[in-house]
């Protein structure tokens, strides 16, 4: 069962947004595949809005970066070196 989702947008520079997704869960599952397709539908979604001004918009980097709890425990994608 999944408690909240959020999906927050970052303007990072010209031409590029940044979505992110949160998912919190009182079961011991995981919810990373409920965040990621949030990111994913938010991407696609900016994307339908904004192809009609340049069709050569790219979704990129779309990963996990950190999770918490659930059966595997706690995970951080490390730092880019």
């Amino acid at each position: 069962r999944i408690d909240s989702v959020t999906v927050d947008f970052d303007i990072i520079g010209d031409g590029e947004i940044r979505v992110r997704a949160t998912v919190a869960a009182t079961d011991r599952t995981g919810v990373e595949m409920e965040a990621m397709t949030a990111v994913s539908i938010a991407a696609l979604t900016v994307y339908d809005m904004c192809k009609s001004a340049d069709r050569s918009i790219r979704i990129d980097n779309l990963r996990l970066d950190l999770k918490s709890g659930g059966k595997s425990g706690n995970w951080q994608r490390p730092a880019a070196t």
